[in-house]
């Protein structure tokens, strides 16, 4: 397990003075990164080798809703891969060790040059150790997009969308998507990334209301899915 401890910033809560759904994906998505960099196989050692991990897709559990100025420790493991795919967990935990949020995600490796997904090569993917994956009923990783919909307002993309990859950032999409939610009390989140929004870009909101769940797709002018993210209570 990788760990590092941190105290949530009055720049990382909501109005409720909670962490945000963005602000977790962003403590997870740095734990995984920071993680890589202390292996030494980070993002300059894959940008020379000409491959990248691009997110699949998230399953984030909320127990319990960390405030602001809350001391965490934000965890990661990977538990294994099978062929071009990666799968890692994520914990958020009190000082009491207490979990707070629980996360499942799966990534794909790729060829930067081609854009085609690749099997890591086996030495590479040693040098990650597995522990055994979080206790945690796994979902699908597709998200049912539902016909019935109401359209948000478009939202072209600008530099400070970007990441390092020049592609809309993860928690960008997640930023995106929650803001069209009615209240900050939904406990599962899960997000599937279909295709990488880039500069000059135009993302165009679905936002569903079924029952206790929310589904925003953000998509393309023709509605091709760059992202689905699915809020439940």
């Amino acid at each position: 397990m990788y760990s590092f401890s941190t105290k949530i910033r009055y720049s990382e809560v909501d109005a409720s003075l909670q962490l945000s759904y963005p602000s977790i994906i962003n403590y997870f998505q740095d734990c995984s990164i920071f993680h890589s960099e202390d292996l030494g196989i980070g993002i300059d050692y894959l940008k020379d080798a000409h491959r990248v991990w691009l997110l699949n897709s998230w399953q984030i559990k909320i127990h319990r809703f960390p405030q602001f100025n809350d001391e965490l420790n934000v965890n990661t493991w990977p538990y294994d891969f099978k062929s071009m795919f990666g799968y890692r967990n994520f914990t958020l935990t009190d000082k009491e060790n207490n979990i707070l949020v629980s996360a499942n995600s799966i990534w794909v490796f790729a060829d930067t040059d081609t854009g085609r997904p690749v099997k890591p090569d086996p030495d590479y993917a040693s040098r990650y150790p597995l522990d055994p994956p979080l206790p945690m009923d796994t979902a699908p990783r597709k998200i049912d997009i539902p016909a019935d919909y109401i359209e948000g307002a478009p939202i072209p993309v600008t530099v400070s969308h970007l990441d390092s990859n020049q592609h809309v950032n993860n928690g960008q999409y997640v930023a995106m998507a929650s803001a069209f939610l009615p209240h900050a009390d939904y406990r599962n989140l899960r997000v599937e990334y279909k295709k990488a929004a880039q500069l000059g870009d135009t993302i165009y909101p679905r936002i569903s209301m079924r029952d206790e769940i929310c589904t925003v797709v953000l998509a393309a002018k023709d509605g091709t899915p760059y992202a689905v993210a699915e809020f439940k209570k």
